[in-house]
């Protein structure tokens, strides 16, 4: 069997890729820096000898890189794709194509990269995993499905900005989660998000300053790290307790409601539409 996994140079994503590997599946790692992802596949050949890992470099912010990246996945579809790269960047920070580079990376990647692996893998059978976040912190940071890109209505501290956009791109990779899953209803491809816990070491907090640093600081003083941040989508990706399940979102293996805001219908649809827009694919799937 053959995994994707996104954001796997370090933190969560090298962890699942590290657990799929021990399970004895062939694992691609997607991430910015060839450094950092051949680091990771020593760390996790040495944990798994004979691990079958490939180093794909994407920059996820960047739809041209993303749309390559499909191409070159869709010659072999995967059996497991788990989409975890996400960035805690300024909300001023755009790309070279003009998108906010959060919203670029944490939403608009996984949205076109999930969408056209979908169509590559026709009938096959296949698991989407999307790594969110915690739904009850989630629940005060509605998206904006007029605007996506977050600019307003934001934190009122200004470092603490950053982090409520990031947790509006979060809040989108859910409602992307049960849009999509009723796309490919009947279909053999099952679609559902995760919630990894609070965890340190992720990398997120690195561009950071002021309170939201400190803070984060703090955090990873006590929280766990990436290997217990890893079990749930790990376990979606592989476990046979889950077969055919689609359109949920679990924490600590558990299936959990998200807020309304996410799982309506109208809003879901609309964040669908305008993320087609910005990545230039259809509005419908196939």
């Amino acid at each position: 069997m053959r995994a994707v996994i996104t954001g796997a140079s370090g933190g969560i994503g090298a962890a699942i890729a590290e657990r799929l590997a021990g399970e004895g599946m062939s694992v691609v790692l997607v991430g910015r820096s060839a450094e950092r992802l051949t680091d990771a596949a020593r760390r996790i050949e040495a944990a798994v000898p004979g691990a079958d890992l490939w180093l794909d470099v994407t920059d996820l912010s960047l739809l041209a890189d993303v749309r390559r990246l499909a191409g070159r996945l869709g010659d072999e579809p995967a059996d497991v794709v788990i989409s975890n790269a996400a960035v805690v960047t300024p909300i001023d920070d755009v790309t070279e194509e003009g998108i906010q580079r959060l919203l670029a990376t944490n939403h608009l990647a996984p949205y076109l990269l999930l969408r056209s692996l979908a169509d590559a893998l026709g009938d096959r059978p296949a698991r989407f995993v999307v790594v969110g976040a915690s739904p009850t912190a989630l629940r005060r940071v509605p998206v904006d499905v007029d605007r996506l890109d977050s600019r307003a209505g934001l934190a009122p501290i200004p470092s603490f900005r950053p982090f409520a956009a990031y947790g509006r791109t979060k809040n989108m990779n859910a409602m992307f989660v049960y849009a999509l899953a009723r796309r490919l209803a009947g279909t053999a491809i099952t679609v559902n998000g995760a919630h990894p816990g609070i965890i340190r070491d992720t990398g997120l907090g690195r561009d950071a300053h002021g309170l939201l640093r400190l803070s984060a600081r703090i955090l990873d003083r006590f929280c766990p790290g990436p290997d217990v941040g890893a079990d749930t989508p790990a376990w979606l990706a592989t476990s046979a307790d889950v077969a055919g399940i689609s359109g949920k979102f679990f924490v600590k293996r558990q299936a959990v409601q998200t807020a309304p805001h996410t799982t309506d219908q109208a809003r879901c649809d609309h964040l669908w539409e305008e993320s087609a827009r910005l990545v230039g694919l259809p509005v419908t799937t196939g």
